[in-house]
């Protein structure tokens, strides 16, 4: 196979998504135009091998062409514009929703109720975003609270940093792209996206609903490439933002290389769950916690992947939570009816197998699951796991759940803050006082009370601290991150 690099290949026949079965190859995006090269790309479903689809890496020149378009683009487009062009998304992404949804599980294996989910997040991302370009007005502050500065007036607004390299992974192929696209839009920042190499073709999907709207040329790229190159293109003096949602070696090194850059790292964690002995629903807690566990196959920075159960509620909860995880149904991530998919390829599975085996081995029980069929690796549930093993100390990324034993709050919130991640926290308890301490003293980035730590509503803020990474994802949040504060001050004015 030709590699990347050669030029574009006229001859390729690129016309649009959906095209695998009639052998044709989806297009990827150069400044919004379409383009294809020699270097094929066949994206595989992870649960049966079957093909998902074709697309191609981009070459050298497209990839310049696309950042030297990002780099010349018109940022002056007014708000209504990109707002229009923002709303055109949402509601394009709503329509063709079905097929969306299937394509999303066709190149991750996620099953298909979770891909549904995903795509109405995406819809309601866009929509946030037009809201935000809308309403994004900058500040007025008053300076006569200093006599020296009776008569003047200051406007602060945001500005945009300049291009944007937004490299995502294969988890939501859908909505964590948009997380990157729709807020640099709404800031008036030009992107380039690169997806992740297993899950390329829910990006360009994307990108042909982009190609829909009016926005001008170099306000958006969506280009496969290979992790090296990308890794070329994250030194690009160009683009002076890199926002990077993926695996922890790989987002410090990038922010390590340019540390003059804006980097903005979404790297993942090790979520944790505490039920509180004045939780009554334990029914409630155990579904909730069970459910948010498994889905994604585990393949969720927020999935829950530790619980610290008070002693009084320790062995009820337990037993429940092993009936929720025996209820869900693995298998064909197309049949509506699947809980749990595969993980994204065998190599993953075949590693988190490990680290249970691993974890056993040093003492811990496996009270459900624990067995593996290629990619598929059963819902599992360990109890008795040493805090230093790799299922409690690192980011598991599947199906697996670890079950311990507190003797007070104080207990689960040193256990909690002893890891090296900080994402998120759930905390189930009923006392308000319990609630706000844990906000105080849990070092993570957000704390969900009543509930697991993997709700995330798209608007709010979200990242972590820690190995969790650095900067804040959710719309306004993002565009703060994209944009820097500009003030002007107006002398002689009467306030």
């Amino acid at each position: 196979m030709p590699p990347a690099g050669e030029g574009t290949d006229a001859g390729c026949v690129t016309r649009g998504i959906g095209a695998a079965a009639a052998g044709e190859t989806t297009p990827y995006r150069v400044a919004g135009r379409p383009a294809s090269s020699k270097d094929i790309v066949e994206v595989r479903s992870p649960y049966d091998g079957k093909l998902a689809g074709t697309t191609s890496n981009a070459t050298a020149a497209d990839i310049e062409d696309a950042v030297a378009a990002a780099a010349t683009a018109d940022r002056a487009l007014p708000a209504h514009a990109r707002a229009a062009a923002l709303d055109h998304v949402s509601r394009r992404l709503a329509e063709r929703a079905a097929e969306v949804a299937a394509l999303v599980t066709a190149e991750s294996g996620k099953p298909v109720k979770w891909a549904a989910a995903e795509v109405t997040r995406a819809v309601s991302t866009f929509r946030w975003a037009a809201e935000e370009a809308r309403r994004d007005s900058g500040e007025l502050q008053r300076l006569d609270t200093d006599p020296a500065s009776t008569g003047r007036l200051a406007l602060v607004r945001r500005a945009p940093r300049g291009p944007v390299l937004g490299i995502t992974p294969f988890n939501f192929p859908l909505n964590l792209v948009a997380h990157k696209v729709a807020p640099a839009i709404a800031a008036g920042c030009p992107i380039i996206v690169k997806p992740a190499p297993a899950t390329p073709l829910t990006a360009l999907l994307l990108g042909e609903l982009l190609a829909e709207t009016g926005l001008p040329e170099g306000a958006w790229s969506v280009l496969p490439m290979t992790n090296a190159t990308a890794a070329e293109l994250v030194a690009d003096p160009r683009l002076p933002v890199v926002s990077f949602t993926g695996s922890v070696p790989v987002g410090w090194s990038i922010r390590d290389r340019v540390p003059r850059k804006h980097v903005t790292l979404e790297l993942g964690g090790n979520a944790a769950a505490v039920v509180c002995p004045d939780w009554t629903d334990l029914a409630g807690a155990a579904r909730r916690i069970a459910t948010f566990a498994m889905y994604q196959a585990g393949q969720s920075c927020i999935s829950v992947q530790r619980v610290y159960a008070h002693r009084a509620v320790y062995a009820e909860l337990a037993d429940r939570v092993v009936a929720e995880v025996r209820a869900l149904r693995t298998g064909d991530p197309t049949d509506p009816a699947t809980d749990v998919g595969p993980l994204i390829d065998e190599a993953a599975a075949g590693r988190v197998q490990s680290w249970v085996q691993e974890a056993v081995a040093a003492g811990a029980r496996i009270l459900t699951g624990g067995e593996r069929d290629g990619a598929t690796m059963a819902p599992t549930v360990l109890a008795g796991a040493p805090d230093d093993c790799r299922v409690n100390a690192d980011e598991v990324f599947g199906p697996v759940l670890t079950l311990a034993p507190v003797d007070d709050v104080d207990e689960a919130f040193a256990r909690i803050n002893a890891s090296r991640f900080g994402l998120q926290a759930g905390v189930f308890t009923h006392d308000l006082r319990t609630a706000f301490r844990a906000s105080a003293d849990l070092d993570v980035g957000g704390v969900i009370v009543g509930d697991v730590p993997s709700y995330r509503a798209d608007q709010l803020p979200y990242g972590g601290v820690k190995d969790s990474g650095t900067g804040r994802e959710g719309v306004r949040a993002a565009m703060d991150d994209l944009t820097e504060a500009r003030t002007l001050v107006l002398t002689g004015i009467r306030w």
